[in-house]
């Protein structure tokens, strides 16, 4: 009886050591889409700095025509959105789903803070002549960006889904895999945008 009793503790003893164990957040499927996104967008970088070196006056009077303080409003308005969603991830591995839909919800909030400072944006330059085909810088610029853009889109419905999940009170420390592959693309959607900010808007 004595046996049995500490072979079952040694199994526990296994189970919550495994448990403690450094794992990567989400899934393996999601990781290897962010990294291909990820890729993607290095190599809109990689184009946009290139074109900038072959002509950079072109891309000095390009950045004039954009508002720098809108570029700040984006960062700071998805980078709070995934500080919510952080907070999210812990809520749900603490059991606690109520409080985590309304960290999501308040990242939502934000996130739609972004799509309408960024669409306002959008609508001043073309309301000023700029578009896709006026030079090399807006090409980069539209279509670099709209890229983003429309990560941000998918990303939102990522999170309008985790947070129904949430309602219905899905999650739960041992299953979390989901949510946290959601949580891991919302934060690859800030970093981007990141370091979109300091290219397009910032280095000169």
């Amino acid at each position: 009886m004595t046996t049995c009793l500490t072979t079952n503790e040694i199994a526990v003893d296994a189970r919550l050591k495994q448990a403690e164990q450094p794992r990567l957040p989400g899934d393996l499927a999601m990781w290897f889409f962010i990294l291909m996104e990820l890729t993607v967008f290095a190599i809109f970088f990689i184009g946009f700095a290139v074109a900038e070196r072959l002509n950079p006056q072109l891309f000095t009077s390009g950045r004039e025509s954009l508002h720098v303080w809108v570029g700040l409003v984006c960062t700071l308005t998805l980078v709070i959105s995934s500080y919510f969603v952080a907070l999210a991830v812990v809520k749900v591995r603490e059991n606690n789903n109520p409080a985590a839909k309304k960290l999501l919800l308040l990242a939502l909030l934000f996130a739609c803070v972004y799509l309408g400072v960024k669409l306002w944006e959008y609508q001043q330059l073309i309301e000023l002549g700029y578009d896709l085909s006026t030079n090399t810088f807006y090409t980069l610029y539209f279509f670099t960006t709209a890229f983003h853009f429309m990560h941000v889109l998918l990303g939102m419905i990522i999170l309008g889904y985790m947070a129904a999940k949430t309602g219905k009170n899905v999650y739960s420390k041992h299953n979390c895999q989901g949510f946290e592959a959601g949580a891991t693309y919302w934060h690859m959607v800030d970093l981007v945008w990141i370091l979109l900010f300091f290219l397009v808007y910032v280095v000169h």
